[in-house]
């Protein structure tokens, strides 16, 4: 008894050995990423000659245009600011060399995608990035003192996503490569009151790009979300911001 009974421990604490070990193996990949996964510099231009940026006026997705361009991209900037666009476009277009394409589309709305899939035709879209969003309420509020905005953002938040990816995902089965990512926010990981409707829109998000990456991941494309924490509006369209959010980029576009 006293000899089975010295073997059963030594195999729990094996076993909580082994636990630990995978544990803290897992936890150094978030230490380390650089060190794991680390994608070649050709892989992103291996999707395709395009990446389409939703957002793409200012702030996080402006700061993704310009490093997928930098990657060697041509680069669709979507936005409902033609100026924005614009001058984005041209900034691009001088700073890396790539070619860059507009389109003028308000993401509140829900007759715009038709038009996007006209504009879109005949491009090889290797990477959609779905960033565009809008927070209903900036300071703290209730559910119902925020009942005109419900529609825009779930519009803009919601069905966006789904209407984008509807669109290029397709394309990217035939080819069987493709990579899409969709920015969701911390507020997705737990209820966030008095954000309601922005943090339910953001869980959506994570939902969705899960679930898609289990359909689709043998077909050769990748769909993944990435957490941002809540930032300041007068933040995303600072110089500083997108200068600092650029660095990032550079730093982290081999990690997938």
């Amino acid at each position: 008894m006293g000899v089975a009974l010295e073997q059963f421990f030594i195999f729990v604490g094996l076993l909580v050995c082994l636990v630990c070990l995978v544990k803290s193996v897992r936890f150094s990949r978030y230490i380390f990423r650089h060190f794991w996964k680390v994608l070649p510099k050709s892989f992103l231009k291996s999707m395709g000659q395009w990446a389409v940026i939703t957002g793409a006026g200012d702030g996080i997705g402006k700061a993704y245009s310009f490093e997928l361009a930098r990657q060697g991209l041509n680069v669709v900037l979507i936005s409902r600011t033609l100026k924005k666009l614009q001058a984005t476009a041209a900034e691009i277009e001088c700073a890396t060399g790539s070619s860059v394409k507009i389109i003028q589309a308000d993401f509140t709305k829900d007759n715009i995608y038709e038009y996007i899939g006209e504009k879109l035709k005949g491009l090889e879209i290797g990477i959609l990035i779905n960033n565009v969003g809008m927070l209903p309420n900036l300071l703290p509020s209730h559910f119902l003192d925020t009942a005109d905005d419900i529609q825009s953002v779930i519009h803009c938040n919601i069905t966006s996503v789904v209407k984008m990816t509807q669109l290029i995902l397709k394309h990217m089965e035939s080819r069987q490569k493709g990579l899409i990512l969709n920015i969701s926010s911390g507020v997705a990981l737990f209820p966030w009151p008095l954000y309601s409707m922005y943090s339910a829109s953001k869980a959506f998000v994570c939902t969705f790009s899960k679930a898609l990456q289990a359909e689709y991941k043998r077909k050769g494309i990748i769909i993944q979300r990435i957490f941002l924490s809540l930032i300041p509006s007068w933040v995303l369209y600072s110089s500083t911001f997108q200068k600092k959010y650029k660095d990032y980029l550079k730093q982290n576009t081999g990690t997938i």
